[in-house]
């Protein structure tokens, strides 16, 4: 029997195009977030996603290249929030993805956990050396910081304060900074011994004896204080104050010798600061010499300059003394005792300027003098000069020879007043004196052309006139006539050498418009 064969088809399925998918492991979701987490996309790495893994990596480096080097200033906080957002999301989206897929290695997810928390010391590692660094960079900038300001001291210390003032405070702002807003760091530690160099900089015309420079600064030193923490300046705080105290007194005193008032400010500002110290001690005994030596000059070649210094020292003594405490009744004393000595001194000063020729200074001086010193000893004779210096006003040579006190002579001089106006007689040589004479009731100021006519003579026979007869030794008399009622007239003027053996009459006279004769 013969027949044909038949086989039977079977039906085989197609291989799958990717491993079935692993069932969810909570464990291996942990592993990839953490491993995430780290910065470093290990997790997407684990799981073989290789452009996210690219993507992690990319990121870590741009936020590296923000962040180093490391700088005073940190990580901007945009940069590094951004970042941190981007770790999560990569966390979570890992976890998501590693929920249903197997890793490439470890197998066993107890062990990539494991891997994932180790390998987190990555970034907390890292964020710890970069707040080292990043503090480090903090305290180079405060260093800076306190170079340049050191560096403005030193500065400033090459000009005067005036013009360093604006850098001085600059540098106390900075310092005053560090001490109190960054008082841990190694810049703030440098302060106290900064300011040992700021005071001594500040201070330093005191130690080259530039006493009156010395005292803007050393009371601005004075001020410093309110503005550090006291740890910061300690001793210092005492330290301008012996200096400002022996500086206003060398200050007072030497404008005082120089003959500025501003010694009076300089020795108030002593007694009111530092009232018990040993310089404003030594206030009263100052002042009590320059009266000594003002007064010592009133006999010296310049006595009004001296008799004018001591009526300033007068004015500037009681200034003082109102600040003065227990050193007022003795500044008080000096006063009226510069007060007495220039009185006094006026004596001299006239003679000084009848000497110099200033006959006009020296008439007003000593008739001041003689009206104010009724008991004075040379009174007597400060009336005979100014006597002669209005002489000499009108006749310069009656002012050779300073007056003496002597009077009368044994040459009779009659002077008679043919004036309508009373007249004051003046004269000087041998003797000074003055006199007056009331008018003449019958007489007139004579005319041009009374003087031109024939026979003319003032003072004629045959009339009476007021008159006065003086006595007066031989020798050259001035004499000078001045009508009292007639401010624009110019007095008459006449030297007479009297000699004995003759009778003189001198004879006062107006004329009309050309002044005064004889």
């Amino acid at each position: 029997m013969t027949g044909d064969f038949y086989g039977q088809n079977r039906f085989v399925p197609p291989m799958p195009s990717s491993p079935p998918p692993a069932p969810p492991d909570a464990g291996r979701a942990v592993a990839v977030a953490l491993l995430n987490l780290s910065g470093l996309g290990l997790g997407y790495a684990l799981l073989r996603r290789w452009v996210l893994a690219a993507v992690c990596w990319a990121a870590t480096v741009v936020l590296l290249l923000v962040a180093l080097p490391a700088d005073a200033d940190g990580v901007p906080g945009l940069a590094l929030g951004l970042y941190v957002v981007f770790l999560v999301l990569a966390a979570v989206h890992g976890a998501v993805v590693a929920l249903r897929t197997r890793l490439a290695w470890p197998g066993r997810s107890p062990i990539a956990i494991l891997l994932g928390v180790a390998l987190l010391a990555v970034p907390v590692g890292g964020s710890v050396l970069y707040d080292n660094a990043r503090q480090e960079a903090i305290e180079q900038a405060l260093l800076d910081r306190l170079q340049k300001a050191d560096d403005l001291v030193t500065a400033a210390g090459r000009d005067s304060f005036g013009s360093g003032k604006s850098d001085y405070r600059s540098a106390l702002e900075t310092y005053r900074n560090l001490a109190v807003h960054h008082s841990g760091s190694r810049a703030a530690a440098e302060v106290p011994d900064r300011m040992k160099t700021y005071y001594a900089t500040v201070g330093a015309a005191y130690g080259h004896k530039n006493y009156c420079d010395a005292v803007a600064p050393l009371e601005y030193l004075r001020t410093v204080p309110d503005t550090m923490p006291k740890d910061t300046i300690g001793s210092l705080r005492t330290w301008p104050d012996n200096r400002l105290a022996t500086s206003l007194y060398e200050c007072g005193s030497q404008r005082m010798s120089g003959g500025d008032s501003d010694w009076v400010t300089q020795y108030g500002n002593l007694l009111d600061t530092f009232p018990d110290s040993e310089p404003a001690a030594k206030v009263a005994p100052a002042v009590s010499s320059a009266v000594d030596a003002a007064a010592k000059e009133v006999h010296g070649d310049d006595p009004c300059t001296a008799v004018s210094q001591l009526r300033e020292l007068k004015t500037q003594i009681g200034d003082l003394s109102g600040s003065a405490g227990e050193q007022s009744s003795d500044l008080d004393k000096d006063a009226d005792r510069a007060g007495a000595k220039a009185d006094a001194g006026d004596y001299d000063c006239g003679v000084h300027q009848y000497k110099h020729g200033d006959f006009d200074e020296a008439q007003q001086t000593l008739t001041d003098f003689a009206s104010a010193h009724k008991h004075d000893k040379n009174r007597a004779r400060a009336q005979k000069i100014a006597i002669a210096a209005e002489i000499a006003q009108t006749i310069p040579a009656a002012g050779k020879k300073l007056p003496t006190t002597a009077s009368g002579g044994g040459i009779s001089v009659t002077v008679k007043n043919d004036s309508p106006d009373d007249i004051t007689v003046l004269y000087t040589g041998p003797v000074t004196g003055s006199f007056t004479l009331k008018a003449c009731g019958s007489c007139k100021a004579y005319s041009f052309a009374d003087t031109i006519t024939p026979g003319f003579k003032p003072c004629s026979s045959g009339k009476s006139y007021p008159q006065r007869t003086i006595s007066l030794p031989a020798g050259t008399t001035y004499f000078v006539h001045k009508p009292n009622n007639r401010t624009t007239s110019s007095p008459a003027k006449d030297t007479v050498k009297i000699s004995s053996g003759y009778i003189y009459t001198e004879c006062s006279y107006i004329m009309q418009s050309l002044g005064s004769g004889y």
